[in-house]
């Protein structure tokens, strides 16, 4: 039954390049507002260095500013660190005949997401790779009706070897075709 049934796991946001930018991105961002603030009230807030000679309506203004900024994006990005957006499955089952991906959304009604396509809709798995300044290498699942859905995560851009193995494992186990997007 174990040869009927492949899961491959997700990983959502929890990976390290979220943690460095969430980490960096809020102690650059307090340390901004609080240079800031020193240079409005004239008290200095910040260990390391004296912003309260900072001039407050263009520099301290605009030091405020980004550092407002930057904690928010930092915020965002603990929030779906915490939340794991993007986390999940991909199961292959020829025992039902079926393809589910599975992901965590963002909270609300639609917080689950579950696509299912059965197998007798899917024409082929393709791979497509793009290089250049931002490269992609990704897998997809090529329905009938034209449809590519992509079944790798968001993440750096793994060898063209390893992505090709994947791939060629993959429609070996769903005994489909493989083609290049």
């Amino acid at each position: 039954m174990q040869n009927e049934i492949r899961q491959d796991k997700i990983i959502g946001s929890r990976r390290f390049s979220n943690y460095f930018w969430a980490f960096f991105l809020f102690i650059g961002g307090l340390s901004f507002l609080l240079a800031g603030m020193s240079s409005y009230f004239k008290v200095n807030l910040l260990p390391f260095s004296n912003p309260t000679e900072l001039v407050f309506i263009p520099q301290g203004l605009v030091m405020i500013f980004y550092g407002t900024l930057s904690l928010g994006i930092s915020v965002y990005t603990i929030i779906t660190i915490i939340l794991d957006i993007g986390s999940g499955y991909n199961e292959y089952n020829k025992i039902e005949n079926l393809v589910k991906i599975v992901r965590k959304g963002f909270p609300g009604k639609n917080r689950q997401i579950l696509l299912t396509y059965p197998l007798v809709n899917i024409r082929a798995i393709g791979i497509k790779i793009t290089e250049g300044l931002n490269p992609t290498r990704s897998i997809y699942l090529c329905l009938k009706d034209e449809r590519n859905i992509p079944l790798t995560p968001v993440q750096q851009p793994t060898t063209i070897s390893d992505l090709e193995e994947e791939a060629a494992d993959l429609a070996k186990f769903l005994d489909l075709k493989l083609e290049n997007l």
